[in-house]
């Protein structure tokens, strides 16, 4: 399945891949977008599972109508399953792993001969942290790979431990009493710029008594391949985790902090763009509208915000201990419930719990987190920990009661609570008064409003790393940059019409040209290789240089 809109062939061009996963779509996708803005082709790859749920999300014209912005598919080879929930991880990873360079590949190689004019050759790659395959694909068509990991800099070091502890005997456990005897307590005093750190603060997958785990060792693999791409970016921003970005920054030259990416989006592209762009969907739920029209008739900060992500399942009792906690807290909460939340079961909430709050709460399928995070009325954010909510609050300046779910959301909360004094944690097995305390104090309390002003710290440090010269929109440039000029250097020949003007010529080649008379060859002097373009084929060929 594709769908493409004619565009320009005079631009670099970018192929976008994500992680098959809402979070992971929604991240690549921003920065799809800038890089669009940036004057970048772009075709977003999508597997085609996926791409359904997002056409059934959006409708059949949401991934239509952006000039110079295609969507693509590959199959992902796994077994049918339900259409609109979410697919098994381990089997997932395992065809991550196993199966998906072929076809990821072969569509490289479409697009490639696809009519170039109305489409460039493909020039880079930018691919999810999670997608390694990426990085061979690009080494086999010479051209540069920038790999986005849409994590937290401190979620990614724990990532790239993975080798450590395995080398240490750390992990596998030896069986799975090692996850309840306080083994997991363990202090890992030995990773460079993360201090205090427990085992049980690593992001999950160690956790593991299959030294063959398929997420495992993904996972691993994945941390550990970074180093080979061209250039490696984190949805963060330098204020926010500096000592462990100086120690990552020791080890990948390249490394790019670009957050958080909807601040980048709203103060970098015109409000014009951003309307035609909104249309291209990331949403595998459809959105109710009917949240925001709730929120309007709320009083400031006195709404509760929950919403346990895209993955987070839980029991039916964690479900009701929630519920009864948020009901006799007696504070207005807006509740995204998704039909797959609950371990083989139907997420139904009892009766009694409905009938108490139906003046107070509105559950929700699925909801524009960011806008409702936005929204004034939001005073305190109930979250699972994943990266893209976590950063999401920490952008709107709203603090968070964290109930860690699996993966780097340990990660995420461990710095929430401790070094960013945003947030606090509730125990895994969540009771009903533990939830109506939490919610009380965040509400209520001088702690809530001690964790409410340091939120909007926060907010403010991000505004200014994405504002004109913030460290975010600086490297941004920087890693734009680093792949066109990559680019020039790598793609051994890309086809382009012949000009008059320099300045016809897409700005990133930079080239200023002098023009021999007759016909022939031209030469052309460019940043770093040079260009010969031959009249007679009408193509310019970058002479390839290691």
């Amino acid at each position: 399945m594709a769908v493409a809109v004619v565009g320009d062939n005079n631009k670099p061009h970018a192929v976008c891949i994500p992680y098959p996963a809402q979070s992971h779509i929604k991240g690549m996708m921003k920065l799809a977008k800038l890089l669009h803005h940036k004057g970048f082709y772009i075709t977003f790859v999508n597997t085609e599972f996926n791409q359904n749920r997002l056409i059934k999300a959006g409708g059949p014209d949401s991934l239509n109508g952006c000039p110079n912005f295609q969507f693509k598919t590959i199959p992902d080879s796994l077994p049918p399953s339900d259409p609109d929930g979410n697919q098994d991880i381990t089997l997932l990873c395992r065809s991550i792993r196993r199966n998906l360079l072929t076809p990821f590949c072969n569509l490289l190689a479409q697009l490639n001969e696809d009519d170039n004019t109305t489409t460039p050759s493909v020039t880079c790659i930018v691919s999810d942290g999670i997608m390694p395959f990426t990085i061979r694909a690009a080494h086999e068509l010479q051209i540069p790979v920038a790999v986005f990991w849409t994590f937290a800099a401190c979620a990614f070091m724990g990532y790239y431990q993975y080798r450590a502890l395995l080398d240490r005997g750390l992990t596998p456990l030896k069986d799975s009493s090692y996850l309840t005897s306080g083994y997991l307590d363990t202090a890992i005093d030995w990773i460079p710029g993360m201090k205090d750190i427990r085992l049980k603060d690593l992001p999950t997958f160690f956790q593991t008594t299959d030294p063959n785990d398929e997420i495992f060792n993904l996972s691993m693999d994945s941390a550990e391949s970074a180093s080979q791409a061209s250039a490696l970016g984190l949805h963060t921003f330098d204020a926010l985790e500096q000592d462990v970005l100086g120690a990552l920054s020791s080890i990948f030259p390249h490394i790019y902090t670009i957050g958080p990416l909807q601040l980048l989006l709203n103060q970098h592209v015109s409000p014009k763009e951003q309307d035609q762009l909104a249309s291209l969907g990331c949403n595998l739920w459809k959105e109710e509208p009917k949240c925001l029209q709730w929120l309007d008739s709320r009083e400031p900060g006195s709404v509760v915000y929950v919403n346990f992500g895209s993955l987070a399942v839980m029991s039916l009792q964690h479900l009701v201990e929630f519920a009864w906690g948020l009901a006799n807290s007696n504070h207005y909460f807006l509740w995204i419930i998704r039909p797959d939340l609950v371990i083989g079961e139907s997420a139904i909430l009892p009766p009694e719990f409905e009938a108490d709050t139906k003046e107070r709460g509105l559950i929700a399928g699925w909801c524009s987190q960011e806008q409702v995070l936005n929204h004034p009325s939001v005073g305190v954010f109930l979250t699972h920990s994943g990266w893209n909510s976590t950063i999401e609050s920490l952008t709107a300046g709203v603090p968070m009661m964290c109930w860690p779910f699996l993966a780097d959301q340990v990660t995420n909360c461990r710095y929430t609570c401790t070094e960013w004094e945003v947030g606090m944690e509730i125990d895994h097995n969540a009771k009903r008064d533990e939830v109506e305390k939490l919610v009380k104090e965040f509400m209520e309390g001088k702690k809530g409003k001690k964790m409410t002003k340091k939120a909007m710290e926060w907010k403010k440090l991000a505004e200014k790393a994405t504002g004109p010269d913030g460290s975010s929109t600086l490297n941004l440039d920087k890693l734009n940059s680093k792949v066109i000029t990559l680019t020039g250097v790598n793609v051994k020949a890309q086809r382009r019409p012949i000009f008059d003007k320099a300045e016809d010529l897409d700005k990133a080649w930079k080239i200023a040209r002098y023009v021999p008379k007759g016909r022939g060859k031209m030469q052309e002097q460019c940043m770093m290789p040079n260009i010969t373009y031959d009249y007679t084929k009408k193509a310019v060929t970058k002479q390839y240089i290691q």
